[in-house]
């Protein structure tokens, strides 16, 4: 009972004492300055590089928008990570923790891992030479083993993929052994158009053209005239004509869309029918 009593008439003393008090309103305000110090310099940071890339962009020495994007998230995220590394060191030493012997001790320990961290050194160096050799970037569509989407982000360790569908690819760096990407150079749309044996297919030929001949006005996504290539193929019910169509990069799904369109309105209205199923009946009769 009397032990018990010496531990509350302690804590009582403790808790009662100013000189505490004041050490712990000092250390949180001085925390709390080291988290709005770091916030502030991270804002600035980050209004500074878009500036600078903004500056970049009306200057001679201008670099592609999406290896800017890459760039600028890159830069940020080092920013963050530099300034959140300084923060916590600076709130150990108001608890009185020795920064010195700690890195120390960690870097005894590192040394340690860092045999056992081998794939993590990896997935760092080859963060660097994707962007270094502007494999792909922020907002290239690419085809990364099975998966297809478009690149979210591309960080020091990991790249993130994002499919059509919502699906969100997270992916070492290191285990990226090839990328095809569909961002970089012009696409082509590839459309085949399926016309009756009973139409006049000089006829047919003669309106597509002239409907691609518009097409370039109508749509800006096309680089050049779309070419009609004349018959792709001739099958049991339908010959098939092929158009195809130079496109800005990840265009050629929209203009196929719109070259089939286009061509079966106007198929329509020159009253050129494409082949559908038909039913035959025959209605057989015995001769008596």
């Amino acid at each position: 009972m009397k032990h018990t009593e010496n531990i509350y008439n302690h804590m009582i003393k403790l808790l009662t004492k100013e000189e505490m008090w004041i050490a712990l309103g000092i250390g949180a305000l001085k925390i709390l300055g080291i988290l709005l110090v770091s916030a502030l310099i991270i804002r600035f940071g980050k209004t500074t590089l878009q500036k600078f890339f903004f500056g970049r962009a009306h200057g001679p020495l201008r670099i592609s928008e999406r290896r800017e994007a890459t760039l600028l998230k890159l830069l940020d995220n080092i920013i963050r990570y530099v300034v959140f590394f300084i923060a916590a060191m600076a709130i150990l030493q108001v608890f009185s923790i020795d920064v010195k012997a700690l890195l120390a001790g960690a870097g005894i320990i590192g040394l340690a891992v860092g045999f056992g961290a081998q794939s993590l050194v990896k997935d760092v160096i080859t963060g660097f030479f994707i962007i270094l050799e502007d494999q792909f970037s922020v907002g290239d569509y690419v085809r990364i083993g099975q998966f297809e989407g478009t690149v979210e982000e591309i960080g020091l360790r990991t790249s993130k993929i994002k499919n059509f569908t919502g699906e969100l690819l997270i992916v070492p760096n290191g285990n990226i052994s090839e990328v095809t990407n569909f961002s970089i150079h012009n696409s082509v749309a590839v459309v085949d158009i399926g016309i009756s044996y009973d139409e006049d297919i000089d006829e047919a030929e003669k309106h597509i053209e002239e409907l691609l001949e518009e097409m370039p006005e109508k749509y800006e996504e096309l680089v050049e005239k779309p070419q009609l290539l004349g018959i792709q193929n001739v099958k049991q019910n339908e010959i098939i004509l092929r158009v195809v169509g130079e496109t800005l990069p990840m265009k050629h799904w929209y203009i196929a869309r719109a070259l089939r369109k286009e061509i079966k309105l106007v198929l329509d209205e020159h009253g050129i029918k494409i082949p559908y199923p038909r039913m035959v009946m025959y209605n057989q009769t015995e001769e008596k």
